[in-house]
This record gives C-alpha cells, structure tokens and sequence, in this order.
C-alpha cells in the first residue's frame, strides 16, 4: 500500500484530501496509507480548534465561506461541489455531533451572519471527516498527535519521518507539509524590549497568535500601547474588554460599552492609524463579475527578466480592482454616471490607470468624488490630518469608522463590492505571479492592503469599538505610530497629534509573527534548512511552481516530498474560499494532489522505486 505523511492536519490537509479521493480514480488504483502529523486535531487545526473564546468570530460571512470547488475553479481534477457554511447549516447537521452552545448557533443563524470561529470548527471537523471517507477504498488515515522534527531519504528512496514523541520513523513514498501559520522564535528587535520590560517591572507581549496569547501579564487599569489595527487587534479589544467580564448595552440606539473595571487602557496605533475597512452587508446590485482581464499573470510572465512591482505589476492590479468597482458602479447605479458601461468600459480599457487620460475620464463620466476609487487614500486615507489635542483626534476617527460602517452597509455604494470581488480575482493571479519567482520590490505591501480592504471585521466589531473608544477603554494615536523604550517606560505617539505622547507600562504587538526560514521555531524546518533541503528565497521556502514540490540548494525539486502555505513561495493562504472565486487555494491543492497519486502511480509500476 502506497503511503503518505502530511505534516500538519488542519482545514489545507482536509481539502488536499479531498483532492486526492477526487483524482484517485482517473490517476491511481489502489488504496492509500495516510499519517496526519500535527498536535492539534484534524480538520480544524490550530486557527479554527473548538478549544478557544466563544467570543471571536469569522470576518466572513456565512454564506461567504466554502471547503468545496465549484465550477468557478479551473482546475485538472473534476469538480465536487458541496455545502457552504450557511447552506451546511440549513440542511447537513442531523446526526452531526456537536456541542449544544455551537448547535444552538448554528440554528439560529442566518447566511449573512459573521459566525464564531468555533461554528467554523464544526463546519471543517465536518468535512475533513468526509474527505476521508472520499479516499480510495480500503484507505486509512492514522492521526498522531506531535510534531516531525526531521525528514531523510533521496528522491530515490522511501522517505523516513521522525516524530518527536517515538524512535522508529514512519517510511512514506510521499510526504507533504501543509504547515499552515508557524510561530518564530522570538526576533531580536522584540527580544530587546522584553528584557527592557523585564528590567523596568513593565508588560510587553511579541508578535503572537492573539487567540493563544496569554494575557493575564495584562494588568486591569494599567496604559497599554497597541501597535496594529487589524484583527489582530480587533481580536485582543474582545478579549481584554467583553472576554473580562464587559458588557454591551444599547441605549437610545447608540451601542454602549458597560465596563467591569478589569480592563487595561489600550492606546492603539499603526501605520495607517485606522482600523481595517468593514466588511460589507449587502449584495450585487449590477452586472456579475468577470475574470481577470487586465492583470494575468500568464501575460505578465510572458515577458522577459525580472517584474518590477511598482512599475510592471500593481498598475495593471489597480486597472482591475477599479474595473471591477466601475463595472458595478454603472450597471448598477446609472443614474450616477455620464455615460454607458459600454461607452465607459471601451475607453477605460484603452487607458493606463495612472495616466492623466483615466483622470480625465472618470472627471467627466464619474461626477462624485466618493463615487470614484483612490488606491492611495483607500491605503493611508488619514494621512497628512494633523490635529492639536488627542480629544480632538478621537472624535475625528470615531467619525470616521462610523462613516465606513456606513458606507459598507448601504448598498447604494455596492461599487465597493464590485472593487471587492475583483480584488479576489487579482489576489488569485498574485500567487501565480508570486510563486514565478520574477517579482521583485514588493516588500510585503500587497498582503497588508489586501487585508485592510478585504479582510476587515464585520460591522458590529467596529461598532463594538467605538463603543470601547467612547468608554476609555480604547483611544486611538493616529497614522505613523512611533514607540520608544525610554525612561523605564514605553513612550507612543503619532504624526496625528504630534503633541500627544502616552506613557505606558505595557506594549502589546498586535500582529501575526512575521515568518522566516532563518526565525522559524518549527524543528523540521529548521531540520530541512541546516542540511540543504529547502532553498531560502526572501524567507520563504522555495517550491515548483507547477506542483509545489520542496526545491533544495542546489535548485533540484525534490520527488517525494511537497510544501504548501504561506511559509512557501508558492502562497495561498486560505483553506477556504468564497464561493464561485476560482480560489487558488482549491486550484493549488489539485495540482499537488494529481501531482502525488500520478508520482505513486508511477512508483507502484516500479518507475524508480526502491525502499532504503
């Protein structure tokens, strides 16, 4: 019997499963042996383990979430398209076993519900135990709950995994990591102010995984310094404030935070000095939505040499996004506009989209300032704003997130969505292109806009937080936050109010660790990089393009052994998608899938195999 390994067994692994149950038919006839490695338990993993808060949730919709493809996906393997999270809920649970708190959420929830992440866990406990039951018969699937701390074997030869917690290794024809998010070790910058905290008796907390994060070191009263307004940060406001024993109450219709006097003070700041752009709460009113027509990565690879982001890729990314939100703007709303979709769409798609002839032509087609997209405020749209007291300032910012909330929520400003759901579509060709290996200067930027636009939390956080802002429980420093460790304490301040300056006794990083191959904590990386197994490009860990497999020092993929996630150069961080997205995510497991059973076919024929 052919055997895999995949290291790592949360809601990736599940699809790649599937994928594999998928394409067995057409590519290999026989069983399989698959080893889950992973100390966390299969399907939902590490993120979306039942084990955590009752009180976070999903940035995502109900009937926004899928573990299934769909004739959207282009993709070799066949399509089996399933339940979305709504639709799950609404037809799949009879016999389901479930917790009663989640099932009780469950029932009451509705498609455009944001769900909490312990309902996600059911949804892919679910299906991880269907992808199972999908794989060839007479399969197995033997869960260990550890970690692989080493791999050995040429391509020629069976693959030895070491777990940590046995001495004989598990031997594999083929093994994948699916590692998903991986903490660090700490970096030096945050190793600096942990040992000036630890010397000056003050609290300090590095970049973590906020749901794992231990925050009792966060004292109830005490001035903490926040740097990040993402959902990381969204995340800790929850737990710090509601998760302490707070409460909100709604009084005259405005939403009211009742503290319980357990709370920390949280100043909170970051580059951009704002929160992530809300979620939307409505639909399409327009036309649907097309494939990428501007930027391709097929066509941008067709060139010669290296990419330059700014000047070769993110203009044609920002010619699509805003294509999508003028598509939607004039189908849509035409009694805003000066002219057809038609008569529109033929000269937007002559134009660059930094040229003067595209500001001549939304200056006369498209007469209202807030019904056109700017890329540059959309990223920094505080920038420049000075004000003379911190007061001042939290009026102005609490001002606008209710603006946001807002427009996010009025459906007369569905061009928002239209730029949306083409920002998914170039989020898709992005991992193509990126996993080339051409890209050059783009520094990690597109991910944080990305994020601050489509990623954002779902409108009742952000009414949740002005609520926690009007209290004084949260108050915001503004755009270009600095810290200094000075003085014995954490001094902040920003260019907003450049007077203002806190003095604090904590600093909380309210962000993801940035992961590295020279700061991973994961032993088996660490393991594959000290002996040449893995190529180090920008970190990351360098893989074909074409099906993922592991790329070592001297440029050779290796056979029997795959990688992917956002650790990788092929990225594709999502384990699930929007439905009808063509994710990549869902297209990248297919690919690494096919590649697997047609490598076992070949071995099981006796092409190369041989056991060591």
């Amino acid at each position: 019997m052919s055997v895999v390994v995949v290291v790592g067994a949360g809601p990736r692994t599940s699809g790649i499963l599937e994928r594999l149950g998928a394409n067995a038919p057409e590519l290999f006839d026989g069983p399989l042996e698959v080893h889950l490695v992973d100390p966390f338990a299969a399907g939902a993993g590490r993120v979306w383990r039942h084990e955590q808060s009752p009180l976070l949730r999903m940035n995502s919709m109900a009937e926004d979430v899928t573990v299934f493809t769909d004739d959207s996906v282009a993709c070799e393997g066949p399509i089996r398209p399933g339940p979305s999270l709504a639709e799950w809920a609404r037809s799949c649970l009879s016999g389901v076993d479930l917790d009663p708190a989640v099932r009780a959420e469950l029932e009451a929830m509705g498609p455009t519900t944001f769900p909490s992440r312990r309902v996600q866990s059911a949804y892919l406990r679910w299906f991880h135990a269907r992808a199972v039951s999908w794989l060839p018969e007479g399969s197995s699937v033997t869960e260990h709950a550890t970690k692989v701390v080493r791999i050995t074997g040429s391509a020629q030869v069976r693959q030895r995994v070491w777990l940590a917690d046995r001495a004989e290794p598990l031997v594999a024809d083929v093994v994948l990591l699916v590692l998903g998010h991986l903490d660090t070790v700490v970096a030096p910058e945050h190793r600096e102010l942990a040992d000036y905290a630890a010397a000056h008796g003050l609290t300090y907390l590095p970049p973590d995984y906020t749901a794992d994060t231990d925050l009792s070191a966060v004292r109830a009263g005490e001035d903490v310094v926040v740097r990040g307004l993402g959902l990381a940060f969204v995340d800790l406001a929850v737990l710090l404030g509601e998760g302490r024993g707070g409460r909100f109450e709604r009084v005259d219709g405005v939403l009211r935070y009742v503290p319980s006097g357990r709370e920390p003070r949280l100043h909170v700041g970051s580059r951009r000095g704002t929160p992530y752009h809300s979620k939307t709460g409505y639909r399409l009113r327009g036309a649907p939505p097309e494939p990428p027509r501007f930027f391709r990565a097929a066509d941008l690879l067709a060139r010669p040499g290296e990419l330059d982001f700014r000047r070769d890729v993110w203009p044609l990314m920002a010619k699509e996004i805003a294509y999508g939100h003028y598509r939607e703007l004039f189908t849509a709303h035409p009694s805003r506009v000066r002219a057809t979709w038609e008569e529109f769409s033929a000269r937007f798609a002559e134009l660059d989209w930094y040229g003067d002839g595209m500001r001549a032509l939304e200056d006369a087609t498209v007469p209202a300032d807030e019904d056109r997209i700017d890329f540059e405020r959309l990223d920094r749209p505080i920038d420049g704003v000075e004000f003379p007291t911190s007061e001042e300032f939290q009026e102005f910012l609490r001002a606008h997130v209710i603006a946001d909330v807002a427009r996010r929520s009025d459906s007369a400003f569905s061009a928002d969505l239209g730029a949306f759901l083409a920002l998914l579509g170039v989020y898709g060709q992005f991992a193509v292109l990126s996993a080339a290996g051409r890209l050059r200067g783009e520094g990690g930027w597109w991910h944080g806009f990305f994020s601050s636009i489509a990623s954002g939390p779902p409108p009742d956080r952000l009414e949740e937080l002005l609520a926690l802002s009007r209290a004084g429980v949260v108050r915001f420093l503004g755009a270009n936050t600095w810290v200094r460790a000075e003085g014995g304490v954490f001094l902040a301040g920003s260019a907003s109010v450049p007077s203002h300056v806190v003095r604090a006794t904590g600093l909380i990083e309210a962000r993801l660790p940035e992961h590295t191959l020279s700061l991973t904590a994961d032993p088996l990386l660490r393991s594959l990089a000290a002996s040449g197994d893995v190529s180090d490009v920008d970190g990351m860990v360098l893989v074909d393009a074409a099906d993922s497999r592991i790329v070592d020092v001297t440029g050779t993929p290796h056979a029997r052994r795959f990688a992917v996630g956002p650790y990788t150069t092929s990225k594709a961080y999502a384990a699930f998608a929007r439905p009808g997205t063509n994710a990549p995510n869902f297209r990248q497991n297919d690919e690494v899938a096919r590649a697997v059973l047609r490598f076992l076919a070949a071995a099981a024929d006796g092409a190369g195999e041989s056991v060591a």
